[in-house]
């Protein structure tokens, strides 16, 4: 027996605005991550360990900003999702995550695997020291998407390489350095440049009606809390109500009784778009939990 399903549809006005998940990237000294932190209540993820700098501190102690730096721990993909899920979850006063650099972190991710295929002497074939980084960025982005805060991921600029009108292979342009999907896996990204004194960002891409594709602005917060709305980016958040440890217990538990299909609850967890039951909402676990519940009684 499956659950049944119900339609959960409602009315467009009682969707609430959902804080902005943007990519920002550019050549390095143009200030990406020096106005990301006005940004209001910002919690820092330092995984290159660059604003140690003394104008960085007092940046950050000014505007009353949080800070994880490589020390902590922010060099590594498990950390930085740990400090991710305790945001999402735990009640707290942030309400901008940047991570710098992002670009940084998925290349630690691939160094590591090709060091490991190095070791256990097998051949890096097909980008498999990319696989693990790739699926780390697919896990990251979930867990941000519902994260109830505005984030700002900075990254690296590389040469972006293309065809000219004779078929000849050149540079078109400039792109960030990650995973190529992280832009269409966001709410926008912004390539910033430095035009005389002023930073400007231009759209790369973008699915906000405030930031259309190719439009420019000036980067930083004022201009970008005037356009998005300063309402929506300065609201507290709201954590998420994630299973308990009684639960999580329960649910396997139950588990280990019940023989269900092959596959269905990588189902279920593929429905709720999370990869482990501590992923998962209260109210979905519970739901899963009085289903097993009836199928035992009915066995």
């Amino acid at each position: 027996m499956a659950f049944k399903p119900k339609l959960k549809g409602h009315a467009p006005e009682l969707i609430k605005p959902r804080k902005p998940k943007i990519l920002v990237y550019g050549a390095s000294g143009v200030g990406k991550t020096w106005a990301a932190l006005d940004f209001p209540d910002v919690y820092m993820i330092d995984v290159e360990g660059g604003a140690t700098q003394p104008e960085y501190r007092a940046k950050l102690a000014a505007s009353g900003g949080l800070y994880l730096g490589p020390d902590d721990g922010a060099a590594s993909f498990d950390e930085v999702m740990g400090q991710i899920r305790a945001l999402s979850s735990e009640r707290h006063d942030r309400k901008t995550l940047v991570i710098d650099s992002i670009t940084k972190l998925f290349a630690n991710e691939i160094a590591r695997e090709s060091e490991r295929l190095s070791d256990a002497g097998k051949k890096n074939e097909f980008g498999a020291d990319k696989k693990p980084a790739v699926s780390f960025m697919r896990s990251m982005v979930s867990w941000l998407i519902r994260l109830d805060m505005t984030v700002i991921l900075i990254a690296g600029e590389v040469a972006e390489w293309g065809r000219d009108s004779s078929g000849e292979r050149t540079q078109i342009g400039s792109t960030f350095d990650c995973w190529p999907r992280l832009e269409y896996e966001l709410d926008a990204a912004f390539n910033v440049t430095r035009e005389g004194p002023s930073r400007v960002a231009r759209a790369r891409k973008s699915r906000l009606a405030a930031f259309p594709q190719g439009s420019r602005f000036p980067w930083g917060y004022e201009a970008f809390a005037t356009q998005y709305g300063a309402d929506v980016i300065e609201a507290d958040g709201v954590p998420l109500d994630l299973a308990t440890e009684e639960q999580l217990a329960e649910v396997t538990r139950l588990l280990d009784l019940v023989r269900l299909p092959d596959g269905t609850v990588d189902k279920w967890l593929a429905a709720a778009d999370v990869s482990a039951w501590s992923e998962m909402p209260a109210e979905r676990v519970t739901k899963a939990i009085n289903h097993l519940k009836t199928l035992i009684q009915g066995a």
